[in-house]
């Protein structure tokens, strides 16, 4: 069912095909020099784990719990601060936006495929099983090790049940657009192209089944990206600090939607393009357009018509992230250093591996 999703959702024709020899050999050429350029990024991602909001701290409300799952883009890889990781920027743009302190626990890891997140999510549930919202980013790993479409799916739609299960909302970031990354030349950048946008499409209607929301990520290494250097890394793959404030700044919406604290309403906007569709054409609408949430809707009552499950496609406007300020180390509970969610995880080290 996943293959047979992804492909009605896919851009730029049918299936790939046989590859001739010749082909495939170029292919795999390409593969390896870009491999070569892109691996340049050392070390691990900066911690970010703690309070953020703690101005708004009253005594009177908890902190909003939240969590992070995912790949190197969810970590931050790529950024020297905290501060200018995806999950920093995020938490203390829920905590403006709801005027609330937020404890911020990431357990994404560099180089995950769908595969760790069960893992992940394990290590976070142990951590703190009552989280209020949960962020996931994976996807490009899927693709560049190239992991059955089914599977990734499968994986990734587990995941968000099981979070919605123990009472979370679930926003996901899914795949971002492969095919604009510099090192990788064309006809590999078509390929790449292609294979993040149909996993992207079958992703959303994973996780819209599942009961989360999907915002495409195509932004994050797409249109956006392709022409500014300086939403990039020095490695040309992962974003900059820049270029993270820019994905936060399409998330966030979708997560204080989520959380019932964004001033936008629910209902669709026709002038903006936005509307009830059959989910697998949603998800196909919004594989193509960075920034773009997909969510579950219902018709008349009905949440499924003859097409399938329905969703709302949504075009949210974006919000100017407040400033984030790194958070006391009293605010990750006293924990010692290397025993947070994020520093347990050491096997899976380096950056994420290039598409291949």
């Amino acid at each position: 069912m996943a293959r047979r999703i992804a492909a009605a959702a896919a851009y730029g024709g049918g299936g790939i095909g046989l590859l001739g020899v010749g082909f495939a050999g170029l292919l795999l050429t390409e593969a390896k020099l870009a491999e070569i350029q892109l691996n340049t990024l050392k070390g691990e991602p900066p911690r970010a784990d703690g309070v953020y909001g703690e101005a708004f701290a009253s005594g009177e409300e908890p902190p909003l719990l939240m969590g992070v799952l995912g790949d190197s883009t969810a970590a931050g890889f790529g950024v020297d601060r905290g501060r200018d990781t995806p999950g920093a920027l995020l938490a203390g743009g829920i905590a403006s936006v709801a005027e609330r302190p937020v404890r911020l626990m990431v357990a994404a890891v560099n180089g995950a495929a769908s595969d760790d997140l069960e893992r992940q999510l394990g290590v976070l549930l142990a951590a703190e099983p009552a989280l209020d919202i949960a962020l996931v980013m994976i996807g490009a790993n899927d693709v560049t090790q190239r992991i059955k479409l089914a599977d990734s799916v499968r994986l990734l739609g587990e995941t968000v049940r099981r979070l919605r299960a123990a009472g979370a909302e679930v926003v996901v970031g899914t795949c971002p657009d492969l095919g604009t990354i510099a090192p990788v030349r064309p006809p590999l950048r078509t390929l790449a192209r292609r294979a993040s946008r149909q996993l992207a499409a079958a992703q959303t209607i994973a996780v819209v089944d599942s009961g989360g929301r999907s915002v495409s990520l195509g932004a994050l290494l797409g249109p956006e990206f392709e022409h500014r250097p300086e939403m990039f890394a020095s490695d040309r793959y992962h974003p900059s600090a820049q270029g993270y404030q820019t994905a936060a700044m399409a998330l966030l919406p979708s997560m204080c939607a989520a959380l019932e604290i964004w001033p936008e309403e629910e209902r669709a906007d026709a002038l903006r393009g936005e509307g009830v569709l059959p989910v697998a054409r949603a998800a196909a609408q919004a594989a193509g357009l960075g920034g773009t949430e997909v969510a579950g809707a219902a018709v008349a009552g009905a949440e499924a018509g003859p097409r399938g499950r329905w969703a709302l496609l949504k075009h949210r406007r974006r919000r100017i992230l407040p400033e984030v300020a790194e958070p006391e180390p009293a605010a990750a509970d006293g924990a010692a250093e290397g025993d947070s969610a994020t520093s347990g995880n050491s096997h899976a080290v380096g950056a994420d591996a290039p598409a291949t």
